[in-house]
């Protein structure tokens, strides 16, 4: 006799409560599945976009919107800064280096940043195509942004301000593009960088540089030089000279008029604790379809037992062994469970593809459902260990039918 075989036949016979526990447990499974991916995901995000940044120096307002801003660039900036602040922040001995960006435009959505060849060093950006910036008015876009507009080298774009579409454009101040980087997998990917002195130019509506006139374009700031101290930019990206410096600099730079700083390490771990209340409830959610599924399973095989009582004593007459039935009882909770963790990671995974493409477009972090997180192993031994040990009762009492009291029965 094949129990696999006869189980199958069992379960064909009550389809839809078999469907209704598959499911549920389905639910379940895809549920955790989605809060696992995301959570390690996000958490992957945003330290590797972080990553060597030790404190945010900025304009005085939320910290947490600070970081947001300039190293995720998903939210608009607090304001701005001097450029004399800067450089004070900048020379002190607890910096080991100060990378600027100035911020506040976008193209199609993209973020437009002014800075340095130190940001796209910073990430590990080389240039695939083109070169970097070499005067104003000339931009590198990064991979993502590459692919979501189509453009290549040479093509003239119009900023807007605000990191939206629908912002204002810059009329007449148009940028050139002469660069394209490589995959990075970080938030380079998703820029526009150029020069500070293009942002500079295109707020004051200047001329812009183009091809023809490189030569007399002055220099790309690398550094922040006195003579531009009566500018603004938006941010300092701090990196310590020592990790003494994380217990007095940030005081000393709180205490400077206008600024604020703010470590990137702390506000994201504060912004992880306030979303993991709502993940907890989801998680809580998720355990709970499980759980029910585990009494989904029970009541169907407890009540399926009853019914077949008699079946099961003729299958002890044509010779099938106790230990036989009690098998093919446990089988039917594990087909039950295996049914339903194979359709909750398919779902899952897919849910979490799907949710991985609109964070991307909306918010720019990156998520994606063809990967595996090692928690997800837990899940399945908790998924099939639910199915076995709903069916366990109704197993032993299959394993004790009295065999010539149920025939008698009828």
């Amino acid at each position: 006799m094949n129990l696999f075989v006869l189980t199958l036949s069992y379960l064909r016979r009550r389809p839809l409560t078999a469907l209704l526990n598959v499911v549920l447990l389905a639910l379940g499974v895809a549920t955790m599945v989605v809060l696992l991916l995301f959570s390690q995901q996000m958490s992957d995000n945003l330290s590797r976009d972080a990553r060597g940044i030790d404190l945010v120096v900025g304009a005085k307002g939320s910290p947490l919107q600070l970081i947001l801003a300039s190293v995720y660039h998903v939210d608009a900036p607090t304001g701005n800064i001097m450029v004399r602040d800067a450089r004070a922040v900048a020379a002190a001995p607890a910096v080991k280096s100060a990378i600027p960006v100035s911020q506040g435009d976008s193209f199609r959505g993209f973020p437009l940043v002014g800075t340095t060849y130190a940001y796209p060093a910073h990430y590990g950006a080389e240039v695939g195509e083109g070169r970097l910036w070499q005067a104003s008015g000339e931009v590198v876009l990064g991979a993502d942004v590459a692919v979501a507009t189509g453009l290549d080298v040479g093509r003239a774009i119009v900023s807007t301000h605000g990191l939206s579409e629908a912002g204002q454009a810059h009329g007449g101040d148009s940028l050139r593009v002469v660069g394209v980087l490589h995959p990075t997998g970080t938030v380079a990917d998703r820029l526009v960088l150029t020069g500070l002195e293009t942002v500079w130019d295109v707020h004051s509506h200047g001329a812009t540089a183009h091809e023809d006139d490189h030569e007399a374009a002055a220099p790309p700031v690398q550094v922040l030089r006195a003579e531009d101290d009566s500018r603004e930019i938006t941010a300092l990206l701090v990196t310590y000279s020592s990790p003494m410096a994380a217990a007095l600099f940030p005081r000393a730079v709180n205490g400077m008029d206008n600024l604020v700083a703010a470590a990137p390490a702390f506000e994201i771990a504060r912004m992880t604790n306030l979303l993991g209340v709502g993940v907890e409830v989801v998680r809580a959610f998720g355990i709970l379809l499980i759980l029910a599924s585990l009494f989904g399973v029970f009541v169907t095989l407890y009540s399926a037992l009853r019914e077949r009582r008699y079946d099961l004593a003729l299958l002890r007459t044509l010779g099938t062994s106790r230990a036989t039935l009690f098998l093919h009882v446990l089988l039917e909770g594990f087909v039950l469970a295996a049914c339903g963790l194979l359709l909750g990671l398919l779902v899952g995974h897919g849910a979490a593809e799907v949710l991985g493409s609109a964070i991307e477009q909306e918010q720019g972090f990156s998520m994606t459902g063809w990967a595996w997180h090692p928690a997800e192993a837990y899940v399945a031994l908790l998924s099939l260990g639910i199915g076995v040990a709903a069916a366990l009762l109704p197993a032993v009492q299959a394993y004790r039918t009295d065999l010539a009291r149920t025939l008698a029965a009828g």
